[in-house]
């Protein structure tokens, strides 16, 4: 492969973000999901053919610059973060970099609890890579509001430039949404200049319609992304959800004119998954939100399995995983 400098900053543009709208309930109870057909579209793209040799290497480095490389544990310390930021600013071993010829490589951003906001932020200080924060009582989502939005505040204060929001899953189970617009207006009004991430936690929605609904809703409210999972749902990522979410976020910027960008988290930690994900976007929305300002993948193990592959592309062999540690 010719050298190359990081494809995220050569290629990144700006985007304006989502303002949001008025709430449209008849645009909401106007979506559906046909389950049979979305499940026939999800098996095709798993049982194709992967991408090989320069072209699979290729996307690989492509989704290292989109992974928000997550550390979200109850035994969390900032020694961890600090580790986990270097590996965000050198995702993959020098040497391996040095043989595919690419400079600069990071990852998408680093995401933590709210207590490890500043040493990230400290650890990533000149890098450019943005530090998430998961906030509004993550993952279950049941502080009282006040405290939810305090939490917000605290963690844009501490340096944030992204901050992943859990909604009420109550509300979407209920159909009010007039409820969940409302708390997510202002979930972004305190998010300010931070960009703001709706998870909605599709594992716990109930039905795709639910999904699809829930997404209408969060985008008119203002969110810049929306997100599958929280990782700790007892389901989180799959295909047949994100193809529900991308094309309501499609819809969305057909009615609009507005982009909204996708994050899928939890469960994804294979490298051909991440292939497979990458060529649903491509598809469904375009080569415009295969870029980290509108795609992330929340994850952590998936790193170390393209670090994997990317070895096993300039050497011929497979080496053991511990020898691509994450932090």
């Amino acid at each position: 492969m010719n050298r190359q400098t990081n494809p995220k900053t050569a290629t990144h543009l700006d985007e304006p973000r989502n303002p949001g709208m008025a709430l449209d309930l008849n645009w909401v109870a106007r979506a559906q999901a046909n389950t049979s057909a979305i499940e026939r579209r999800c098996a095709q793209l798993g049982a194709r053919r992967s991408v090989k040799k320069d072209y699979q290497a290729a996307w690989l480095l492509k989704a290292i610059t989109m992974i928000d490389l997550t550390t979200l544990s109850g035994d969390d310390t900032q020694a961890r973060v600090r580790r986990l930021c270097a590996k965000a600013r050198q995702p993959v071993r020098a040497d391996l970099l040095a043989g595919l010829g690419f400079d600069g490589l990071t990852t998408g951003a680093v995401c933590v609890y709210h207590d490890m906001v500043e040493a990230a932020v400290a650890a990533l200080q000149g890098t450019g890579i943005p530090v998430a924060a998961v906030s509004t009582g993550f993952p279950a989502g049941l502080s009282p509001l006040p405290l939810r939005l305090a939490e917000i505040d605290a963690s844009v204060a501490a340096g944030a430039q992204e901050i992943d929001i859990v909604i009420s899953r109550r509300h979407v189970l209920e159909g009010n949404w007039q409820a969940l617009y409302d708390e997510m207006k202002v979930f972004r009004e305190h998010c300010g200049d931070a960009h703001v991430k709706a998870i909605l936690a599709t594992g716990e929605l109930g039905s795709l319609r639910n999904v699809a609904r829930a997404s209408l809703v969060c985008m008119m409210a203002g969110a810049d992304f929306i997100k599958t999972s929280t990782g700790k749902e007892s389901v989180n990522a799959t295909l047949p959800v994100s193809l529900v979410m991308i094309r309501a976020i499609r819809d969305y910027f057909d009615a609009t004119g507005f982009r909204v960008g996708y994050k899928p988290a939890g469960g994804i930690s294979k490298a051909k998954d991440s292939l497979v994900y990458l060529s649903l976007i491509k598809e469904e929305l375009g080569d415009r939100w295969l870029q980290p300002d509108l795609f992330r993948f929340g994850a952590s193990s998936l790193l170390g399995d393209i670090e994997r592959q990317l070895e096993h592309h300039l050497t011929g062999t497979y080496s053991a995983a511990n020898r691509h540690a994450i932090g």
